[in-house]
């Protein structure tokens, strides 16, 4: 552990209200704190915070209740005054236009908060897509010692025999739907047996993504990242991490010292190991930065080329979170990818990485978690694409992609919007094949706004009820972590700042090379720039926006620097 000294303002002293008398904030503040009851004694121990971010409308968070109870109770075993304060809480689906257009909101919020309030430590209790990393993204700026605890994912249903799971069979069983396959009174039965308990999905989507990372980046106790959200190991895991907050509280190592090159490197190996979520690069991106770190996509490429996916989840594999826990989670799968990984990175507890590898449970004829001798795929979960199309780059998840598709040459079908997919998607008179590929554009950070997880754009009616199952299909908007599909995304920049995006029309012929890491627009350059003196912006960039839509629209990067805000 790294001793750094106390502060000589801790507890109630940290973050006076400025009132131009420093003992007057003081004794304000002990006034109204002792209406709540608290003792002097209570009152002059260190103060972990406890972000509190249930809400009925967040049901991967239904857990938050019981999990701050148990960290309180790990805080007053260690000797700490716990204190928790609410947040804001973005669910996935209840979040509009997207829970992307909120993430850097609920950063702002959590890191202010831990900066306005009294507390030495800080525990970050999290689990849906979004809330996970705008906490990191807070607490990497906000600088005082903090660990994350995760809300885990949720347990498998089951249908007709068949073991089911958020969401990537979410979107499996729907494109059945889509193809009439599937009736509308089967699929209300079908919606009831998803997502059978509270938690996150549990397939290898952005939330399972998320749960692994922060154990790799070392800011959350090792094996706790998979533990499902109903089991007693969850319950217990809060409780420790509120133990451990307390001595965070007293000294310990702080973020800037956790979040390091070698961390996020490490991070990336683990990435393209799980078969991650390509929503997890924009994350480390946006987190990285508030440390003055920026991801290498390049690096992050190669990574891809050395490392192979070594766990059998869906949407790469065929399993849930909770095989891949119970065959040993993280610290297991660290032991594989050791010669990877920078094993002298320390962790919240002081243990290096290395360390926690070298103790990782090994579960007897467990194959969720395969051998460098027998991956589930031969290189990395994600590509990093460049061309004309992508000067900033793009990326594909080639291990959830159809092989026959990685090297293709299709005619493009540009849709302009997402409300343009959507009118025009299922007309039986659109010009598509299952050979051409699929363009949307104007679905960026900007030009969304918000980039939404549209970039999964469904096969097209009459396609998929003649038994297409995938295309290619490419966009400047985001893809869920659960999808499976060959899927460009994250086109930078996007088409709405004037990318080349904006510049393809309907016929033109593209070109992805996954291998040569290629993604090329076959139209000439005269010809580009012919195109390119015609363009103009979507229109809602020129219109006037006020409060946190302004702001947005003002401020945000491309997703190659994380969709942050710039200011920030």
């Amino acid at each position: 552990m790294t001793n750094n000294p106390k502060p000589s303002a801790f507890g109630l002293r940290r973050n006076l209200t400025s009132y131009g008398d420093p003992g007057f904030s003081l004794f304000l503040r002990k006034a109204f704190i002792k209406a709540a009851g608290f003792s002097d004694d209570a009152l002059e121990r260190p103060i972990v915070g406890i972000t509190n971010t249930f809400s009925d409308f967040n049901p991967c968070h239904g857990n938050v209740p019981r999990l701050i109870e148990a960290v309180k109770r790990g805080v007053m075993l260690a000797g700490g005054l716990p204190m928790e304060f609410p947040t804001i809480s973005i669910h996935e689906s209840f979040a509009s236009p997207t829970s992307m257009f909120l993430r850097n909101l609920m950063a702002m919020d959590t890191e202010e908060m831990i900066r306005a309030q009294p507390m030495d430590a800080v525990v970050l209790i999290g689990g849906c897509d979004k809330t996970v990393p705008a906490q990191l993204m807070a607490a990497a700026s906000a600088d005082v010692p903090a660990i994350q605890l995760i809300t885990g994912p949720m347990l498998v249903g089951y249908h007709k025999g068949e073991m089911l799971g958020a969401c990537t069979d979410c979107r499996r069983l729907w494109g059945q739907h889509r193809a009439g396959a599937m009736d509308q009174d089967e699929v209300e039965v079908v919606s009831g047996r998803l997502a059978p308990t509270q938690g996150t999905c549990m397939v290898m989507g952005t939330a399972s993504t998320m749960g692994c990372l922060v154990e790799a980046l070392g800011i959350a106790l090792p094996g706790t990242g998979s533990i499902p959200a109903t089991h007693a190991d969850r319950i217990r895991a809060a409780e420790a991490s509120g133990r451990q907050a307390v001595s965070l509280a007293e000294g310990g190592i702080r973020p800037s010292e956790l979040l390091t090159e070698a961390a996020f490197r490490n991070a990336m190996v683990v990435l393209q190991a799980i078969g991650g979520s390509t929503n997890g690069l924009i994350h480390l991106a946006a987190v990285a930065r508030r440390r003055g770190l920026k991801i290498d996509l390049e690096e992050f490429d190669r990574i891809g080329r050395d490392v192979p996916v070594l766990v059998d989840l869906k949407p790469s594999g065929a399993k849930y979170m909770e095989h891949f826990h119970w065959a040993g989670g993280v610290p297991r799968l660290l032991q594989e990818l050791r010669d990877h990984l920078d094993l002298d990175a320390v962790t919240v507890t002081g243990e290096t990485i290395g360390s926690i590898a070298d103790h990782a449970e090994n579960v007897p004829g467990q194959t969720i978690i395969r051998s460098r001798d027998n991956p589930l795929k031969g290189t990395g979960a994600m590509a990093v694409l460049r061309g004309n199309l992508a000067p900033l780059g793009a990326v594909i998840k080639h291990s959830a992609a159809s092989p026959e598709l990685l090297q293709h040459t299709g005619r493009a079908v540009v849709f302009e919007s997402v409300e343009d997919l959507v009118a025009r998607i299922d007309d039986p008179e659109l010009d598509v094949s299952a050979d051409d590929v699929l363009v949307l554009r104007n679905a960026g950070p900007k030009g969304a706004p918000g980039m939404p997880e549209a970039g999964y754009l469904p096969i097209p009616k009459k396609l998929a009820q003649a038994g297409v199952t995938d295309m290619v299909r490419i966009s400047d908007a985001r893809m869920s972590g659960t999808a499976f599909g060959t899927i460009v995304l994250h086109v930078a920049p996007e088409s709405a700042t004037g990318g080349p995006l904006g510049l393809v029309r309907s016929g033109d012929l593209i070109r992805l090379d996954v291998s040569e890491r290629r993604l090329e627009l076959l139209v000439d350059e005269v010809e580009l720039g012919r195109r390119a003196q015609e363009w103009r912006p979507p229109h809602h960039l020129f219109e006037e926006k006020r409060g946190y839509w302004g702001l947005y629209l003002r401020s945000v990067l491309q997703a190659d620097e994380g969709c942050d805000f710039d200011f920030c």
